[in-house]
């Protein structure tokens, strides 16, 4: 199963760099990340992004049921990625302190933050599963490739 995963990550990356390497758009880019991870992993839920602006995190794109429009400061798992600067994985979002209930059929979480060209942690890549467990190590690895996509 691990490996089957792996092999998806390895495709939909290569799709997304061919398609983002003809694109400079930012939110696009974003966008197009979101339709695919959306329609072509199993058990994504809600994947999107949150992005900083003035000292708020705020929804960016997205793809799946209505989101937070704005997360509340320094509380729940995005704003643990955007002041760590690392993946958080949470197996079960009902235990994690402080989680940001914005649909309740969540059920774990992985959040990746996103860096400028200057290496400024800028917003995150959010995706939510309706499957606990559902993400590991592999995915943080195989999103933080994806996501880096958006500067090169």
């Amino acid at each position: 199963m691990k490996h089957k995963r792996q092999a998806r990550y390895s495709r939909i990356r290569q799709q997304l760099k061919e398609i983002l390497s003809k694109n400079d758009d930012l939110f696009s880019g974003m966008a197009t990340i979101n339709a695919i991870l959306y329609h072509k992993m199993d058990g994504f839920f809600w994947v999107g992004f949150y992005l900083l602006k003035d000292g708020r995190l705020l929804v960016g794109p997205y793809q799946g049921p209505v989101a937070c429009i704005e997360l509340p400061g320094n509380k729940g798992v995005c704003w643990a990625g955007i002041n760590g600067g690392v993946p958080v994985i949470v197996p079960d979002v009902h235990e994690y302190p402080g989680h940001i209930a914005c649909d309740p059929r969540s059920k774990s979480e992985i959040v990746i933050p996103v860096r400028d060209r200057n290496n400024m942690v800028i917003g995150v890549l959010d995706i939510d599963s309706n499957v606990k467990d559902n993400f590991d190590y592999t995915d943080a690895q195989e999103l933080e490739r994806i996501v880096a996509l958006l500067i090169e």
